[in-house]
């Protein structure tokens, strides 16, 4: 049984310039609160509209018709927007904190 060695060089090369740090996305924490921020106005008027018109009907019924109504809208269109806005805004954060540290070493 033969048994070969190779030698391995290290060759350093020139680090890449940083990237710009990415912010992280939202804490469980911050996705609950868009997730409300979403749900509460969108039963609120689904309440307001659609109340008068479903007030014959039994409350788990009348829950299940606000329910099929806000969810699809707050998943489709209210979340994501307002998860675009934080990300938005998280990255300004970043980019201002990475512009003051570039100040404080210069």
């Amino acid at each position: 049984m033969t048994t070969q060695t190779s030698s391995h060089i290290a060759v350093e090369t020139p680090a890449a310039p940083a990237a710009p740090a990415r912010p992280k996305g939202p804490s469980v924490h911050m996705r609950a609160l868009i997730t409300w921020l979403a749900i509460f106005p969108l039963v609120s008027i689904g309440m307001l509209l659609l109340g008068p018109i479903m007030e014959p009907l039994h409350p788990v019924l009348r829950a299940l018709l606000l329910t099929a109504l806000v969810v699809p809208a707050a998943v489709y269109v209210v979340v994501p927007r307002l998860m675009a806005g934080h990300g938005a805004l998280s990255r300004k954060a970043v980019e201002r904190a990475a512009q003051r540290a570039a100040r404080k070493s210069a």
